[in-house]
């Protein structure tokens, strides 16, 4: 396994991207999470710089200036998310390949700018009634917000096909198997390191 490698894990919120990440790095130590940038509040279980780096708007647009970041996004109205150049670059000085749980925009985005040296894999639900419930069961939503988070997972699931992969999240032991399965099998590969332009 060489360094310099970036696995991308995207797909419409409530198909379980964020779980299956979690058991990759488990399952596999020479992979290690690439903390986004965000400029939301925080939730009550989340960390900083475990989960994202929390930072003011201003200094969102301070990074973004800077050309700080590989990939940003608007995700939703007024919050912005995006993966820093810096984190990157920590992952692989540190030997090791980086996970990205990103939104589907920014997962095609990386692709399209790193090709065949980023290895895109679209997390789907069962189907779009099944992510339905599994929102709805979060119960994290105003219905405001509900409404937009579907809008936008219909239009996220007419994107899956641009992904190297597609592993349906029905059992999620199931899943994981398989996307340990295609990452392991990606970097194993004898691949040359990144021209990182970064």
């Amino acid at each position: 396994m060489k360094s310099n490698q970036l696995i991308i894990l995207s797909g419409p919120s409530g198909a379980g991207k964020t779980t299956l990440i979690k058991l990759l790095l488990k399952e596999c130590p020479y992979i290690e999470f690439s903390v986004s940038a965000c400029n939301r509040v925080p939730r009550a279980y989340e960390v900083h710089g475990k989960d994202y780096y929390f930072i003011s708007k201003d200094k969102f647009k301070e990074l973004l200036d800077n050309n700080e970041f590989l990939e940003y996004e608007e995700v939703y109205e007024g919050n912005y998310y995006g993966t820093l150049h810096s984190e990157i670059k920590r992952i692989w000085e540190n030997g090791k390949a980086a996970a990205l749980d990103i939104d589907v925009a920014g997962g095609t985005r990386v692709k399209r700018k790193l090709g065949k040296d980023a290895l895109a894999i679209f997390i789907s639900p069962p189907s779009f009634e099944i992510l339905k419930e599994r929102l709805i069961k979060r119960s994290t939503e105003t219905e405001e917000s509900f409404k937009k988070r579907m809008s936008k997972a219909e239009a996220e699931m007419k994107s899956r096909n641009f992904f190297d992969v597609i592993i349906i999240n029905d059992k999620l032991e199931d899943a994981k198997k398989k996307l340990v399965e295609v990452v392991e099998g990606f970097l194993s590969e004898n691949r040359q390191p990144l021209n990182k332009g970064m």
